[in-house]
């Protein structure tokens, strides 16, 4: 069994500050289209017959957290850009990119929370059970092992490489 001892370490290269900062504005650019179709489609559904018909009013609320939940990481991945135009458009710190980094980072927990909420209440109107909980915890599970867990080992696997 390959331990990793052996492995040459990984390839690496420090970008520069304005690389940095175009790079984090990209990932932004390319995560918040999805995140504002599902918002999107959270507000479609409101409207919906079957939605007061299916659901019952905790689970309504349970949607509208999604719902709130999606727009606080809208807010999150959009505060990047807003913070750059509003500083100095012309110049890049390395604050701004931890800054930046933090705040895309902190909307992957109420997005991963808003999406297993809305696994569950759609789960749940498929199948007509509400053992679907179960399912959701595993997609929550599944969201932390790949944004959080994974990015961690990978780091740490790095730094002693």
């Amino acid at each position: 069994m390959d331990t990793g001892k052996d492995a040459p370490p990984p390839e690496r290269q420090e970008l520069q500050l304005f690389q940095a900062a175009e790079m984090l504005l990209e990932e932004c650019r390319m995560v918040l289209p999805g995140i504002q179709g599902l918002f999107g489609f959270q507000l479609i559904a409101v409207f919906s017959a079957q939605f007061h018909e299916m659901l019952s009013r905790g689970e309504q609320e349970l949607h509208l957290l999604a719902i709130a939940l999606v727009g606080l990481s809208i807010a999150l991945v959009m505060a990047p850009a807003a913070i750059h135009r509003q500083m100095d458009p012309c110049e890049v710190t390395r604050e701004f990119i931890r800054l930046g980094t933090r705040l895309v980072l902190w909307s992957l927990a109420p997005l991963a929370v808003a999406l297993c909420l809305d696994f569950y209440l759609v789960s749940r109107v498929v199948t007509g059970s509400s053992a679907v909980v179960a399912f959701a915890a595993g997609l929550g599970l599944v969201f932390m092992v790949l944004w959080w867990v994974l990015p961690r080992w990978m780091r740490r696997r790095w730094q002693r490489g």
